[in-house]
C-alpha cells in the first residue's frame, strides 16, 4: 500500500482513454495497492456492478457501445481475474500515445506517480504507475443501482484529490464528463484547451486536442522545473512553439478555471 500522497507543486489531471491495451499476462488488480486506497470500497462496488451489467442482454445499451465492441464487454465479465499492468501501458488512446507514456523511463514514471492523476469511471483516480486491467466503462454511464458514475465519484474524489492538490497548481486536461466527477476546490486551476488556426480563423478540434494535451503532459514531466503558477504553465507551454504549436494564450477567469489555449497550425 502506498503512503499518503506528499504535497507537490503541480497536479496534472488526465482523462482515461477509450482505447486500452489488455495486458497479456500478470497478476489481477490489487485494489489495496492503487493510489488513494481509501477509494477501495467504491472501486469494488463499481467493478462488481460492471461485471454484472456486462453479463446482461442489454449490456451494450447500458454501456453505450456498439456491436463491434462486444469482446470488450465480454472482457468486463472477468474484470477481477484479468491481468493488470501499469495504467501508462493500458491506456493507449491518442493522448497517451502522444505523451509516449508506455515508454516512459522509471524516473519519469515516478514523477508521474506524484504529479499525475487519471480520473476514471471505474477507479475514481489512479496514477500512471498503478497496475490496472483493461476495461470498458465511461464516466457518462449510469450503472445499475449505483446510478450516474460522475455523481458517485463527485462525492468521494474531492477528499482525495484536493488533499493532493492542497493549494498547488492544477493543470486540467480532461473532457467535460470527467470534470463533472471532480472540480478542484481552493487550488489554482487551469483548464487546457486546444484550437486549430486555419486561414486566420481558430476553431476547437477534438482529436488534435487530445494529441496536444498529451504532448504538453510529456513536456511538463520532462522538465525538472514544474510550473507553480498559471503564468509558469503558459511559459512552459510556449517552449513547445514550433512544430507542435504556433501560439499560447492564458485567459484568467473570475469563476471556474483559468483557460490556457494551445493553438496548433491547420
Amino acid at each position: 500500500m502506498h503512503a499518503a500522497p506528499t504535497l507537490v507543486p503541480v497536479l496534472i489531471l488526465l482523462p482515461p482513454s477509450e482505447g486500452k491495451t489488455a495486458p497479456a499476462s500478470g497478476a489481477p488488480v490489487d485494489l489495496s495497492s492503487l493510489s488513494h486506497p481509501a477509494l477501495e470500497d467504491h472501486r469494488r462496488r463499481v467493478g462488481d456492478a460492471l461485471v454484472r451489467v456486462s453479463g446482461q442482454r442489454n449490456a451494450s445499451e447500458v454501456l453505450g457501445v456498439g456491436p463491434s465492441l462486444s469482446p470488450e464487454i465480454e472482457r468486463n465479465r472477468t474484470l477481477w481475474d484479468n491481468p493488470a499492468a501499469r495504467a501508462a501501458t493500458v491506456y493507449s488512446g491518442v493522448l497517451y500515445d502522444a505523451a509516449g507514456m508506455a515508454t516512459w523511463d522509471a524516473p519519469t514514471l515516478e514523477r508521474a506517480r506524484a504529479h499525475v492523476r487519471i480520473v476514471s469511471a471505474l477507479w475514481g483516480a489512479v496514477s500512471p504507475a498503478d497496475p490496472i486491467p483493461a476495461y470498458r466503462l465511461s464516466m457518462g454511464t449510469s450503472l445499475g443501482r449505483i446510478g450516474p458514475l460522475a455523481a458517485l465519484w463527485r462525492r468521494h474524489l474531492p477528499r482525495e484529490l484536493d488533499a493532493v492538490a492542497d493549494g498547488r497548481l492544477v493543470i486540467d486536461c480532461r473532457s467535460a464528463s470527467y470534470v463533472a466527477a471532480f472540480r478542484p476546490a481552493a487550488s489554482p486551476w487551469v483548464s487546457v484547451g486546444v484550437q486549430r488556426e486555419l486561414a486566420g480563423k481558430r476553431a476547437v478540434v477534438s482529436h488534435m486536442a487530445k494529441h496536444t494535451r498529451g504532448l504538453l503532459t510529456a513536456h511538463l514531466l520532462r522538465d525538472d522545473a514544474l510550473p507553480e503558477t498559471a503564468q509558469d504553465l503558459a511559459d512552459a507551454a510556449a517552449g513547445m512553439i514550433g512544430d507542435a504549436l504556433v501560439d499560447v494564450a492564458l485567459t484568467p477567469r473570475a469563476k471556474g478555471p483559468d483557460e490556457l489555449t494551445l493553438v496548433i497550425a491547420g
